[in-house]
């Protein structure tokens, strides 16, 4: 692993925190290195196109946004770099995040962002895909990955024989 930064997190509020600090343990657990930032893509759009080329320089592979309601900052950070971004739908109006989800996920063709679930699932999936990502490039990130879905099997089977003894 190197010591630069590898994930880049950026929410669009701090009230989508308590969704986005599910990454944090997840990231920490496979020693990936990241940031983390509170951006507007409509309050701080010079910002975000700042951070987003600083985070590159500094050796940055993947960029994880979570925003809700319009949630157009995936899309932002998709449209000023050609690294993966995984877009978070965050809940936040009156339709349970599937405006967020549209607004993640509906981007035009040439600038992807792969959207995950919406809230807390969503967050934690983020966190593995931009593991899964980094890992096809380095093979002791691959193990590591490669044990963590075994030990989540390994679970699921020590549950099913609980269940059935």
């Amino acid at each position: 692993m190197t010591d630069q930064t590898q994930v880049a997190i950026l929410m669009g509020s701090d009230s989508d925190l308590p969704v986005v600090e599910l990454i944090f343990p997840i990231l920490d657990s496979f020693g990936v290195k990241y940031t983390k930032n509170v951006l507007s893509a409509h309050r701080t759009p010079h910002e975000v196109m700042d951070l987003i080329k600083t985070s590159e320089n500094n050796g940055c592979k993947v960029f994880i946004a979570a925003a809700g309601m319009a949630a157009h900052l995936a899309g932002a950070v998709a449209a000023h770099t050609t690294r993966p971004v995984i877009g978070i739908p965050i809940e936040s109006g009156g339709m349970g995040g599937i405006d967020s989800l549209l607004s993640t996920a509906m981007m035009p063709p040439g600038v992807p962002v792969a959207t995950v679930a919406v809230g807390k699932s969503g967050a934690k999936n983020s966190a593995i895909l931009a593991v899964q990502i980094l890992a096809t490039a380095d093979e002791n990130l691959s193990a590591q990955l490669t044990d963590y879905k075994n030990n989540m099997r390994d679970d699921v089977l020590k549950k099913d024989k609980a269940l059935n003894s």
